[in-house]
């Protein structure tokens, strides 16, 4: 996973596919996830942003899998801020 942005939410390089007993453990999406999950190939009614899943214990065990592709369209030479 590239994760291009440095979870800035500013790409789609981190898109990710949630296993389906762990989607409802999440919580919900913001605007901005979604708006960018809408630019993403290949979406699926269970992506996410791999770097909006904040891992916690009711999270242990959980299984993602990567798309075929993503699409880096983040501006080359953009310094994100530290977290």
């Amino acid at each position: 996973m590239e994760g291009a942005c440095e979870a800035s939410l500013a790409c789609t390089t981190c898109h990710v596919y949630v296993q389906e007993g762990f989607l409802g453990r999440l919580p919900a999406a913001e605007e901005k996830e979604e708006d960018l999950l809408d630019l993403a190939p290949f979406l699926k009614e269970n992506s996410r942003l791999g770097c909006q899943i904040i891992l916690r214990k009711e999270l242990d065990g959980i299984v993602v899998r990567l798309p075929q592709a993503t699409r880096n369209f983040y501006v080359d030479g953009h310094k994100p801020a530290p977290h």
